[in-house]
């Protein structure tokens, strides 16, 4: 890891089941598409961003942060989701990852895991530590969290002001033994090196009226 190089908050990033590239202004009406579905949200204090008004303005604060990434599925084409990288803290040589949906469609474990790995994997080449907020009802997220090996550190604010469950992880340093590894560090080879298991509307949305937020 370079101590000059600033994290690429953007990359372009490819598996077997997902491909991750920067979000962009015209993603709007297919992301909308997955984020319609309410059951994605049900357990999110956000439970309205099913709603076409408060997607677009979650939409625009993703896109203005600079590390938003669209999710698609590398087989069809089809826009499944999002995950972003933020608050870069070089002494801490820390990133957060959040922000993450998936449609319904792509629930199940295979999907997440294979994202968050690509995430993960890039993440490391700079970082030493990742982070996760989560909302503390929101007990898929922490589970989905939980099974690619973060472990809950505390807790903290995210960015929009609300308690959230802080949960970390860093990469192995070495080969584990033979076993379950303790602790939170996890082991990136295990995850890629099961990649080649079975694999499972376009435009822009609208801007935004004068005065929402």
């Amino acid at each position: 890891m370079s101590e000059h190089v600033s994290f690429d908050l953007q990359p372009v990033l490819k598996g077997a089941l997902v491909e991750l590239r920067p979000l962009r202004a015209d993603d709007c009406a297919a992301l909308y598409a997955v984020a319609a579905d309410p059951l994605i949200w049900e357990q999110h204090h956000m439970q309205h961003r099913h709603e076409e008004e408060a997607f677009k303005d979650f939409f625009h604060e993703q896109l203005a942060s600079g590390g938003a990434l669209l999710a698609i599925d590398a087989q069809t084409g089809d826009v499944v989701g999002m995950s972003r990288f933020h608050g870069y803290h070089e002494k801490r040589s820390e990133i957060e990852i959040g922000w993450t949906f998936l449609a319904r469609s792509h629930w199940g474990g295979v999907y997440n895991r294979e994202m968050k790995g690509l995430m993960l994997r890039h993440a490391f080449r700079f970082v030493r530590s990742v982070v996760f907020l989560v909302d503390p009802q929101n007990l898929r997220s922490r589970r989905a969290i939980e099974k690619i090996g973060a472990v809950q550190v505390g807790s903290r604010l995210d960015g929009g002001g609300h308690q959230s469950i802080a949960y970390q992880i860093e990469p192995l340093r070495r080969r584990p033994a033979l076993g379950r590894q303790p602790g939170y560090r996890c082991n990136l080879e295990r995850w890629f090196g099961r990649r080649r298991s079975n694999r499972p509307s376009s435009g822009s949305c609208p801007p935004r009226r004068a005065g929402s937020s």
